[in-house]
Order: structure tokens, then C-alpha cells, then sequence
């Protein structure tokens, strides 16, 4: 197999010369060009990709860690990942985890392996030592709060945001409020979870277990609600639904089962997917691809660490 040596010796130039043509670097005659060209033709020569990264110290690739990659939620912050990415020439490698920890070590192995420049984990599922340990090898980004940590971040705040709905919620009249949640680990269902209490303990209400709702993640969870719902004797006058597709399986099943909305069961959702336009569902708009966007930008910069927090906004429609 032909090398760089050869090259240079066939078109008559330096080593150095047959280099910046390979990079497509300036500086370089176009007669001398024609030549390495025309070499490189007459060998068949592939440039390594590995010597280059090797020698650049960078991949230009960015491995993306998402639990599902079939969910909206998680499909718009690719979205807006790939987007900056494209807009930088990085290009990125989708890990799909399942919250299964050991994939989610393989991937951060990739940073360690410098098989990646950085890192973007949209949902979190080992601990923070974990994390902590391998941030030594290059960034990790994540879309969680860790302002006190030295982990750069994209997030939003949903002990605030959680404040918002349920005052909201409140204010409409409503005293058994009930939510749903994905999975109760993690920074975000923390906060939630912190929110939800805390709001119970200042209006003075009493604190249902039933009343919270976990493992909901897409529409067919919705009506498994619906269905545990409708066994209650003592049940929630309105529901703060974690997912746009959960609280638009909730309110197809509500229509199923002819239970009016929002004058049996309000629902208040968050993310503000087009299905919640669709059907008319009040959320709490989270402008994801932009979370995405950002959260590339952030990767980019790995050298600093920083944290950006995202504001949610209120969108008022017919399901509260």
C-alpha cells in the first residue's frame, strides 16, 4: 500500500506539500496540486482518517446518549443536536440506552477512548461519581440542573416549573391535583417530586400516593391512567402531566370512557409537542430543539464549563 512518502516521490513535491493537498490546505500551486492529485489517483490512496484525527487530536464527532430514540421528546432535541452540528460539520453518534447503565458506561468509554471530542447525555441514569470520573477525558453535557457541579448543563428548572403548573392549577379551583412522571430517579423527577410536596405543604393538602402516577412515557401509558383512574373512589380533579403524549393518550382514553375535560378531570401537560396543538391540551412550552442547539454549542466549548437555564412558557388551551 502506497504511502504519503510515495505520493511525494511520484508527483515531484515535498512530504509536507502532499500534506496540505490531502487536508485541503492552502498555499499549495495548482500545477502541485494536479500532481499529488494525479498520484494519489494512480495508487488509489485514501487518506487515514485515523492519522488525521490522531494528529489533530479531534474526531469531529459528538456521541448523543438518549434512553429511547423513538420518542418525540427525545427526537426534538436531536433535532436541534443535529442542526448545530451540521451547522459546524461535526457529525454525531446516537447511543440509545434504555436507562440500562452499562450502555450508558459504554458511551462515556468512548469519550475515555477519545473515539468522540465530547459528550451530550439528554437523560442521565448513572450516578454522579460515575459522571464525575469520566469528565477528566473530555466534556460532558447534560440537560439536567447541575449548577453545583462541574458538569456543563442546559436545563430547566422544574422545581420551578412544577410551582407554575400547580399554582396555575390552583388557581383554576383545583385542590386534588394528581401528576405523572417517567421514571422517579433523576435530578428532574427530584425536583418534581420536591415541587409537588412542597406545594401540598403550603396550601395545607394532604399527600395521596395514588395520586402520582409513574413509568408513563407515551400515549398507550395514558390510558393505562385512565383505567386506574376510573377504579378510584377518591380520584384527582386534575391531573400535571409530564409528557405531551402521555396527557394525549389521557384525554383520547377520558373521551373513550365519557369523562368530560376539564370538567371531570383537567390536564395540564408539558413540552408543548404539535400533539398537544392538535388536541387542544394546555402545557408548559419547552422550546426542545433550541434545548438541543445549545446543549451542541455547549459540547463545542467543552473547554468551560457552563450552565444555561431554559424558561418555560404557559400555553392556555381548552383541557384546564
Amino acid at each position: 500500500m502506497a504511502n504519503i512518502r510515495d505520493i511525494a516521490k511520484m508527483a515531484g513535491v515535498s512530504v509536507t506539500t502532499v500534506s496540505r493537498v490531502i487536508n485541503n490546505q492552502p498555499y499549495v500551486s495548482a500545477e502541485k496540486v494536479s500532481a499529488v492529485k494525479e498520484a494519489m489517483k494512480k495508487y488509489n490512496y485514501h487518506r487515514n482518517i485515523n492519522a488525521v484525527h490522531l494528529s489533530t487530536g479531534k474526531t469531529f464527532l459528538v456521541g448523543v446518549v438518549v434512553p429511547f430514540s423513538n420518542h418525540p421528546y427525545f427526537g426534538l432535541l436531536i433535532e436541534g443536536i443535529a442542526n448545530a452540528a451540521l451547522a459546524h460539520n461535526y457529525k454525531l453518534v446516537l447511543i440509545q440506552t434504555n436507562y440500562e447503565k452499562n450502555k450508558e458506561i459504554e458511551a462515556l468509554k468512548m469519550l475515555e477512548d477519545k473515539l468522540i471530542d465530547a459528550l451530550v447525555i439528554c437523560s442521565r441514569i448513572c450516578e454522579w461519581k460515575v459522571i464525575e470520573e469520566y469528565s477528566e477525558y473530555g466534556p460532558i453535557i447534560l440537560c439536567e440542573d447541575s449548577r453545583n457541579k462541574n458538569v456543563s448543563s442546559t436545563f430547566v428548572d422544574h422545581y420551578k416549573s412544577f410551582n407554575i403548573a400547580l399554582d396555575y392549577l390552583y388557581r383554576k379551583g383545583h385542590k386534588k391535583i394528581g401528576y405523572t412522571i417517567g421514571r422517579q430517579s433523576g435530578t428532574n423527577s427530584s425536583q418534581r417530586d420536591a415541587a409537588y410536596k412542597g406545594f401540598l405543604a403550603k396550601h395545607e393538602l394532604l399527600y395521596e400516593p395514588s395520586f402520582v402516577f409513574s413509568g408513563s412515557f407515551n400515549v398507550e401509558d395514558g390510558y393505562k391512567i385512565v383505567e386506574e383512574l376510573s377504579q378510584m373512589k377518591y380520584r384527582p380533579t386534575a391531573l400535571l402531566v409530564t409528557s405531551d403524549q402521555v396527557a394525549a393518550g389521557i384525554l383520547a382514553s377520558c373521551k373513550d370512557q365519557n369523562i368530560l375535560v376539564p370538567q371531570e378531570l383537567a390536564i395540564m401537560s408539558f413540552d408543548n409537542q404539535p400533539i398537544s396543538k392538535v388536541m387542544h391540551i394546555t402545557t408548559l412550552e419547552i422550546p426542545l430543539t433550541l434545548v438541543g442547539e445549545k446543549l451542541f454549542n455547549q459540547a463545542l466549548n467543552g473547554d468551560e464549563v457552563s450552565h444555561e437555564e431554559i424558561q418555560v412558557r404557559l400555553i392556555e388551551r381548552k383541557t384546564v
